[in-house]
């Protein structure tokens, strides 16, 4: 393939081709010796929401979310795998590959992109399953729906931003990797995940705004549970979210040489 068709080096053009093969090759790596493949991008957020569908309406009486409750949990599952995937494979960014990134001309942040992309794929991948479940639940579909989109974008510069903090932090602190374990351990109560925004008292709603997970979340349910509407969570989303992606790249280009040094 000619330069002419991939872009000059350094230009944009360049830079989006060589970020969908590297996409594409984790994809690949990931599936090639798997006879489910697929399968594997939606089990995980399948078994954790039978357990918590079990649990919350089998075992306890449950008084937090709305009903159909297992498109309540799937619609917020689903976006947390991708985000807990992709922050825990940050951790791992540049040590998993560091000749190729010490070796390689094109920029750098390309291997944090990478991650949120080939997540972001397995995700839009696993969204027939959410469909199928509202369809059988009986679950009623509004014009919220159409937040959709800007739940995916905003997840996306969250993400983006927290990969050139977390990439570049964990190859100079090798012990914030087992850090960033258990900050996601506990990010997953704190996050509306089983509950929604509205189902907390009043106070606690304006601290959980502070976490953008909220008012993503928020999003992606608003064209299935529009009751669950919180302006104040979204808002704070938007702006946290714009706010990490550029703390990220400001963070990313003073310690880029840093990194390069250590690998």
């Amino acid at each position: 393939m000619t330069s002419a068709t991939v872009g000059a080096p350094g230009s944009p053009r360049r830079y989006l081709h060589s970020l969908w093969l590297l996409s594409a090759r984790d994809l690949k790596v990931r599936y090639a010796t798997s006879a489910l493949g697929y399968v594997w991008s939606v089990l995980d957020p399948l078994v954790m929401a039978a357990i918590y569908w079990f649990v919350f309406t089998q075992v306890f009486g449950r008084g937090v979310g709305d009903e159909p409750y297992i498109v309540f949990l799937i619609t917020a599952l689903l976006p947390w795998v991708w985000f807990n995937s992709a922050v825990s494979d940050f951790t791992r960014a540049f040590n998993k590959d560091a000749r190729l990134v010490r070796s390689t001309a094109i920029p750098r942040s390309i291997w944090v992109n990478r991650i949120v992309l080939s997540k972001g794929v397995e995700f839009l991948c696993s969204l027939p399953v959410l469909a199928v479940f509202a369809i059988f639940a009986g679950a009623h579909v509004g014009w919220g729906l159409l937040w959709f989109p800007v739940a995916i974008l905003l997840q996306t510069m969250l993400l983006v931003g927290l990969g050139l903090l977390v990439a570049p932090l964990c190859v100079l602190w090798t012990d914030l990797e087992r850090t960033t374990r258990l900050i996601l351990r506990a990010l997953f109560y704190a996050s509306p995940v089983i509950y929604g925004v509205a189902d907390l008292p009043d106070g606690f709603r304006e601290i959980v705004a502070f976490n953008p997970l909220a008012g993503i979340f928020t999003l992606y349910r608003a064209g299935f549970f529009p009751d669950q509407w919180d302006t104040l969570a979204v808002v704070m989303a938007a702006v946290m979210s714009t706010a990490f992606l550029a703390l990220g790249l400001l963070v990313f280009r003073r310690l880029e040489h840093a990194v390069l040094k250590e690998l």
